[in-house]
């Protein structure tokens, strides 16, 4: 009998050193970066922080949290136990956007894919790359057998890049997209690559949303924050 996989729950957190901050000592700064740490990492079962900025100017570091969330009142449990460890340190480290969202299995694949992230494996890849995604209505009115053979195209060329690895979180409802998609490399300009073939495909024509587009760098927590000492 197959095991059935948990439902997790993913969890990106955007967020920027404002000036206060940097007009503390280096000490200062320091004592703030462990005591942030020690508390966020308090809030889910897998926490990472990952280096944004200078790949983008509007956030310094993306913060990665994952749960199981099987339990109906997970989502409430980990919400409010982020914001608890958060909050303490509004004054130097500013949330600006969040994006989160559930796996669940696919509907266009029969088996789990081999590329799939696992949300609490003990290695991350060199690079991360999220970004919120959403199709246009006409997507979803055509029949399940013409969506089924776009998509069969799109995962053939995704197949052809397997040391790219993705995370297709579900967010209908609950933000703004409707998927938060995310991808570990090791190389970014085989990644980019393999974007570029994706847009040859016919299933481009029913994208409505896939920006903006966050492109981070893994550290150990310690290090990432280090960066801003």
């Amino acid at each position: 009998m197959t095991a059935t996989i948990p439902r997790t729950l993913n969890h990106f957190s955007l967020l920027k050193f404002n000036d206060e901050y940097f007009r503390l000592g280096k000490p200062e700064r320091k004592k703030i970066q462990q005591d942030f740490l020690r508390e966020i990492q308090k809030s889910a079962t897998r926490v990472d922080i990952f280096q944004v900025y200078p790949t983008n100017m509007n956030w310094d570091i993306s913060i990665w949290s994952a749960l199981v969330a099987d339990d109906s009142g997970a989502p409430e449990k980990f919400f409010t136990a982020y914001s608890q460890s958060t909050n303490p340190f509004r004054g130097y480290i500013e949330p600006v956007s969040t994006f989160w969202g559930f796996t669940k299995p696919s509907q266009y694949t029969k088996t789990r894919s081999t590329q799939e992230i696992d949300p609490f494996a003990k290695h991350r890849k060199r690079y991360l790359v999220i970004y919120p995604f959403a199709k246009t209505p006409e997507w979803y009115l055509m029949s399940r057998e013409a969506r089924q053979g776009m998509m069969n195209e799109h995962i053939k060329i995704g197949k052809q890049y397997s040391e790219i690895n993705q995370l297709l979180l579900y967010s209908f409802g609950l933000q703004d997209q409707e998927f938060v998609v995310v991808y570990e490399t090791d190389d970014l300009t085989k990644f980019s690559d393999l974007v570029y073939e994706l847009r040859d495909t016919q299933a481009r024509r029913y994208t409505l949303l896939d920006t903006p587009v966050i492109t981070a760098i893994y550290h150990s927590p310690e290090e990432t924050l280090n960066l801003w000492s």
